[in-house]
């Protein structure tokens, strides 16, 4: 069992860590902290996917000072030149004569994968591994799911009422939850590299699909329209607010015109073969994740939240419920498709959460693969 000053110095990374989220990507979110004789010399965090890692800023603001000190990271110190502007931490830590290093997980980027605890221990530096272990990895884990599998980490967001519908008979949905849960889905935007919805949602909606109504600072997520026949209207608000920022994912059949009208307006397209009209979400996330998409978070309607879960791409769910009742056997459902025919064939979910959202209630949890 790590000792009560570890468990805190590491907490203490972690927290450095997880303030850089949603702007390390396809990095990781990485923290450090530089200890001696029981103080903290100096601390740092990766952040930008551009700047110095956490360990050599720790490092470079100690000086001299790190000399026989310990350093504590969230993750196990990277020994490959990623850009000539972050050499491997390795080298940095053992010429500043680090004493120890205390790191709460191995890297599974096959690029690193123990490599860097073995050249520090060859070095005469020692280490200690798993501290804060389940904190760590729970911390970083888009970038565990994409390193590992070239795909990117996905998370279903609706938000519903009661009884389970997505909006009214007459198609009226704004809004259904509340201005905290709104902020909350925001939060969420800001903190992936694309959001993804299907034509009908912005046949519907019409919506941004941009950060808002959270203070700080904002990073609008990749816009992806799954979108067959090319149907996209040219003044929707996808194509108005930073139309470089969106993709558009068309088939074979859809109107060449349509596709050169869209590529216009400066919007990405991307053909992608389909069946009966629908894409396999599946090649869809290889794809992706060759662009370095990281992380997605659909907001779709029932029918595409129905094919990524039957598809096996989701990882994580979160239903935002009001405390409404709509009704109505015509009103929609955030899962529709064909469904199942028997609950044993249910997909079930892991570490099920609840949380409080000012006057709705937030459901989350790991799909169960």
């Amino acid at each position: 069992m790590a000792a009560e000053e570890d468990v805190r110095l590491m907490r203490e990374a972690l927290n450095l860590a997880r303030s850089t989220e949603g702007r390390t990507s396809p990095d990781p979110m990485v923290g450090a902290v530089l200890v001696k004789d029981g103080k903290i010399l100096a601390t740092g965090y990766h952040a930008e996917v551009t700047t110095p890692h956490a360990e050599a800023w720790a490092i470079e603001k100690a000086g001299e000072a790190a000399r026989g000190a310990t350093l504590y990271v969230n993750l196990e110190p990277c020994c490959f030149f990623e850009t000539k502007n972050n050499p491997p931490c390795t080298q940095t830590i053992i010429r500043s004569g680090i004493r120890k290093v205390v790191a709460a997980m191995e890297d599974p980027n096959p690029s690193v994968a123990g490599k860097g605890i073995a050249e520090l221990r060859e070095a005469g530096v020692e280490v200690e591994v798993g501290v804060l272990e389940e904190e760590a990895k729970r911390l970083n884990e888009v970038f565990i799911k994409y390193i590992t599998t070239g795909r990117p980490f996905v998370i279903l967001k609706t938000a519903m009422s009661l009884d389970g519908k997505i909006a009214t008979a007459a198609g009226e949905s704004f809004w259904i939850t509340g201005i905290e849960a709104r902020k909350r889905g925001h939060h969420l935007r800001n903190i992936v590299d694309a959001v993804l919805v299907g034509i009908n949602t912005i046949l519907k909606d019409n919506p941004e699909l941009t950060v808002r109504e959270i203070e700080g600072r904002i990073k609008n997520p990749r816009k992806i329209i799954l979108d067959p026949q090319a149907r996209l209207p040219l003044t929707s608000k996808v194509l108005k607010i930073e139309p470089q920022n969106t993709l558009v994912i068309v088939s074979g059949r859809a109107p060449k015109s349509r596709i050169e009208k869209i590529k216009a307006k400066k919007a990405q397209v991307l053909i992608l073969r389909n069946k009966n009209g629908l894409f396999p979400m599946d090649r869809l996330m290889k794809e992706l994740g060759r662009q370095q998409v990281t992380s997605i978070l659909i907001e779709g309607g029932g029918s595409t939240n129905a094919r990524a879960l039957s598809a096996g791409i989701v990882d994580k769910v979160n239903f935002f419920i009001s405390p409404k009742i709509i009704g109505g056997s015509d009103s929609p459902t955030p899962v529709e498709g064909e469904g199942i025919d028997s609950l044993s064939k249910a997909i079930k979910l892991k570490e099920l959460a609840c949380e409080r959202i000012g006057e709705d209630l937030l459901l989350s949890g790991y799909i169960i693969h």
